[in-house]
C-alpha cells in the first residue's frame, strides 16, 4: 500500500482515534491476551505499573501484581463466564506498585478475541476525594452550628462567673485569692476558644478575585521564615504556567500559613527538617456542585510537604474533623478551618502521610481571568533541594 493510500486508509484512522481515546482516559487500561501477556497499555497504565507498554507486553500480568492477587481470579472468571465483572477495593499494594494501592476493578471480555480481557483500574484515592470532600464540609457545618450555640449560650454565663470571681477576690485571703485568679484565667481561656470557633459561623460572602498563587505562597513563606520556621529550610517547585486561582487572598494566606505552621511544628528541632511548597496543573478531577447538575474541574494543585514523623494512621481519616489534634495544647480547630475555607471556595484539601513524608494537598478550580497580582511578583520556578 502506498503512503498516500495509507494516509487515506479509514481503518488506520479509526485505529489512531481509538488509541487517542484510550490514552486520554485518566484511568489505567490494559488488554490481557489469552496467554496472560499485556497486549496493550494506555499511558495511565504505564504510569501505574511504572513500565513502558513494550516492557509490559513481554511479561505476564502476574509479574506486575502481588502474588495470589484477586485480579488473577477475576480474569479467569471473566474468561469462563464471558461476562464483565466489577470488584471494589482490591488491594494491589506491593514494592513495585507502592503502598496503599487500593483500586476498583472493571474486567470485561473482548468478544472478538477469545481469551482476551480488558481491565480498567480505578484508584480509590481518586474516588475517596469525593467522600473526603463531603466529610470535611459536613464537619465544617457541624462546627458552624456548635460555634453559634457556644457564642450565645456559654459566653454570657462565663461573663457572670468571671465577675463573681473578681468580687470574691477583694474579700478573701491570699491563699484563696489564687483560686479566684485561677477561675478568671480559665474563664478567659474558654472565652478565647469560643471566639476562635465563631469564625466557623461567619457565613458572609467573601470577595474573590483571580490570584497568582505563587504571590500568596511567597508571602506566607516570608512570614514563616521571619517567625516560627526561621530554622527550617523552605524550598519550592512551582509550575510557572499555572492559570490564576479565583479566591480570597486573605483566606488563602490563612490556609497556607496554618499548613506551613503545622509542618514546622511536626518537624520540631530536627536539623535536617525541610518544608517544600509545590504547585502543579492536574486535569481530570471533576466534582458535582450540590443541588445542581453543574460539575467543576479542580485542576490546580497546591501542596505543602514536610519530612516530619508523619500523621498516625488512626488519626488520618479524622484529621480535618474539629477538636482532633496531636498537640499537647492544641484546640484541633486549625485544620477544620482550613477545610471550611477551601470547601467554601469549591475545592478539596486532603492529607497523605507516611514516615518522614507528609503532604497536605489543596485542589482548587482555576479562574478564567488574569491574576489580580500578576504585576506584583513574577512566577518563577524553584528547585527542590
Amino acid at each position: 500500500m502506498t503512503d498516500k493510500a495509507m494516509a487515506m486508509d479509514p481503518a488506520g484512522d479509526a485505529n489512531d482515534l481509538s488509541m487517542a481515546v484510550l490514552n486520554a482516559i485518566q484511568n489505567p487500561v490494559i488488554l490481557v491476551d489469552e496467554d496472560g501477556l499485556v497486549a496493550f497499555a494506555n499511558w495511565e497504565a504505564e504510569s501505574f505499573f511504572g513500565a513502558s507498554a513494550n516492557h509490559l507486553a513481554r511479561h505476564n500480568i502476574s509479574a506486575f501484581i502481588p502474588f495470589g492477587s484477586p485480579l488473577l481470579t477475576l480474569i479467569d472468571q471473566v474468561r469462563e463466564r464471558r461476562a464483565p465483572v466489577n470488584e471494589y477495593r482490591v488491594d494491589l499494594s506491593s514494592p513495585r506498585l507502592g503502598a496503599d494501592k487500593l483500586v476498583d476493578l472493571y474486567v470485561a471480555p473482548v468478544l472478538s478475541a477469545p481469551g482476551s480481557v480488558v481491565i480498567v483500574f480505578q484508584e480509590r484515592s481518586m474516588a475517596d476525594k469525593i467522600d473526603r470532600q463531603l466529610t470535611h464540609r459536613g464537619a465544617a457545618r457541624s462546627v458552624t452550628g456548635l460555634a453559634s450555640m457556644l457564642a450565645h449560650e456559654i459566653k454570657n454565663p462565663l461573663s457572670g462567673i468571671r465577675g463573681a470571681a473578681q468580687l470574691l477576690e477583694t474579700s478573701v485571703n491570699d491563699e484563696d485569692r489564687a483560686l479566684t485568679r485561677l477561675i478568671c484565667d480559665e474563664t478567659d481561656r474558654i472565652v478565647s476558644l469560643v471566639d476562635r470557633m465563631e469564625v466557623f459561623s461567619d457565613e458572609r460572602p467573601v470577595d474573590r478575585v483571580p490570584l497568582n498563587i505563587h504571590s500568596v505562597l511567597d508571602h506566607v513563606k516570608a512570614i514563616a521564615k521571619a517567625g516560627f520556621a526561621r530554622r527550617i529550610k523552605i524550598s519550592e517547585n512551582y509550575d510557572p504556567s499555572l492559570p490564576p486561582v479565583y479566591a480570597n487572598r486573605d483566606q488563602l494566606v490563612q490556609v497556607f500559613l496554618n499548613l506551613i505552621k503545622n509542618a514546622a511544628e511536626a518537624i520540631g528541632d530536627r536539623t535536617d527538617g525541610e518544608i517544600m511548597l509545590t504547585t502543579a496543573y492536574r486535569p481530570g478531577i471533576r466534582l458535582s456542585v450540590a443541588g445542581t447538575r453543574e460539575k467543576i474541574s479542580l485542576p490546580l494543585e497546591f501542596c505543602v510537604h514536610d519530612n516530619g514523623p508523619g500523621v498516625p494512621s488512626d488519626l488520618l481519616p479524622h484529621l480535618f474533623d474539629p477538636f482532633i489534634t496531636t498537640k499537647t495544647n492544641g484546640s484541633g480547630l486549625g485544620l477544620a478551618l482550613v477545610a471550611k475555607i477551601i470547601g467554601g471556595h469549591g475545592g478539596i484539601v486532603e492529607c497523605d502521610s507516611q514516615h518522614n513524608r507528609t503532604t497536605f494537598r489543596v485542589l482548587m478550580p482555576a479562574s478564567k481571568g488574569p491574576a489580580a497580582d500578576d504585576d506584583e511578583i513574577p512566577m518563577t520556578k524553584g528547585n527542590i533541594a
